[in-house]
């Protein structure tokens, strides 16, 4: 029942800019489950951004974004963040939230169907 909604994106960033992108959870708290971004840039397939652990304590990214994306959580408020420093044009992409609720997060933390709720995704456009 848990339904997750993305904001922070929207008019176009210069690379090299910041954004911070959040996803708001309701529901059913979320505290309990894994989280994750994706992102999904025309003509590619969706892919894995970052995910992290029900309390916090753990935290993964895709190769692609270490150093520059930071994913953090504030359970009090059902709401996980995704920090974006020093954007590329390749940053380009519609983000999603996520939440694993059934599956091993962590085993499965880069997979899709690992998660079993998404949020309608965010429009990110970084220019050169």
């Amino acid at each position: 029942q848990v339904q997750l909604v993305e904001s922070g994106g929207g008019g176009p960033v210069q690379a090299g800019g910041s954004l911070r992108l959040s996803c708001a959870a309701s529901g059913r708290a979320v505290s309990n489950y894994a989280m994750g971004w994706f992102r999904h840039a025309p003509g590619k397939e969706r892919e894995f951004v970052s995910a992290i652990s029900g309390d916090g304590t753990g935290t993964h990214y895709a190769d692609s974004v270490k150093g520059r994306f930071t994913i953090s959580r504030d359970n009090a408020r059902n709401t996980v963040y995704l920090q974006m420093i020093n954007l590329k044009p390749e940053d380009t992409a519609v983000y999603f939230c996520a939440v694993s609720i059934y599956s091993l997060y962590t085993i499965g933390f880069a997979r899709e169907n690992t998660y079993d709720n998404w949020g309608q995704g965010t429009q990110v456009t970084v220019s050169s």
